[in-house]
This record gives structure tokens, sequence and C-alpha cells, in this order.
């Protein structure tokens, strides 16, 4: 096993609010093309969502080592989280990787923690968006783990061993 690490420069630093039935990965992908950032993190970020899907199964899983495809839809929950933001070398998409937990406020806030899909504001959010202006991150597909988009930083991530 080796440990990929890079030193991160960065930029701009932005706080953002979005509103009511903004989606939360349009409204940040705007943002951040109208700001030109291609790389970031957002060290935190609260929310009140209207609904929200996360990555999650009911069925049991086939193999439990693979990662999990399917989604779960939650609605009225508040939510506390953080990411990163790469971009596709080929399309210059952003690419977005967001985890979150999520309470259900009618159901005693019972909690749920997963990579968020999708999310439409109910009242507000609230972000920090951090700007990395070098390395270039990325998120390609790693065929040996099961396809995972995984980050690099620059053309070669480097390695540093375990």
């Amino acid at each position: 096993m080796r440990l990929h690490a890079s030193e991160l420069t960065t930029g701009r630093t932005f706080g953002l609010r979005l509103d009511p039935g903004e989606e939360f990965f349009s409204a940040m992908e705007e943002f951040c093309r109208s700001r030109g950032i291609r790389h970031g993190y957002i060290p935190m970020f609260l929310a009140a969502f209207a609904d929200a899907d996360i990555v999650g199964a009911c069925d049991k899983l086939e193999d439990p080592a693979a990662p999990v495809w399917s989604k779960v839809h939650l609605t009225n929950a508040e939510a506390l989280g953080c990411g990163t933001i790469a971009t596709d070398q080929d399309t210059g998409q952003l690419l977005p990787h967001i985890h979150t937990t999520l309470g259900l406020k009618e159901r005693s806030a019972t909690g749920y923690t997963s990579h968020l899909l999708a999310a439409r504001i109910q009242f507000l959010a609230e972000l920090i968006l951090v700007e990395v202006t070098a390395p270039a991150m990325t998120r390609p597909a790693d065929p040996a783990m099961y396809d995972v988009p995984r980050l690099t930083f620059g053309s070669l991530p480097s390695a540093v061993p375990d």
C-alpha cells in the first residue's frame, strides 16, 4: 500500500450560500465555472435539504468489498459534509466528490452517512470552497479497483511508501 500525496497551492477562498430550490451540485458547478475554478476542496458545508440522494442499498450486497452504485432517496434532512473538486482531464468537466451526514428531521434526526449524489436545498446551504491552483487534481477511474474514480495530483501522483 502506498500513500499518494501532494502539497497543494491554494488560491481564493469563498463563502457560499445556496437558496431554497437550488440544486446543490448545479449551483456549485455554475459558481466554479463562473470563477474559473477547476480544482479545490470544501472543508465543510451545512445545509437543510428538501431531498437528497446518497449512495446506499437496502438489499444484501453480493460482493461486500465492491462499491455500492445504487442510491437511497431521503427528504427533509439536515446535513453536514465536505469534499473535493477535481477536473476530468479529457472533457474539463468538474468532478465533485462530496460525503455527507444527514439527519431526518421527522424521524428524531435518524442519521445517514454516505456519498452525496444529488440534493435540492430546502432552506439554505452554507459552504466554504477553497480553490487549489496547483497541482491539477483529477479523478480517473481505477480499473484495478472496480473502476472507482480516485483522486490524483498532477500528471503523475507522487507516492510515499508506508
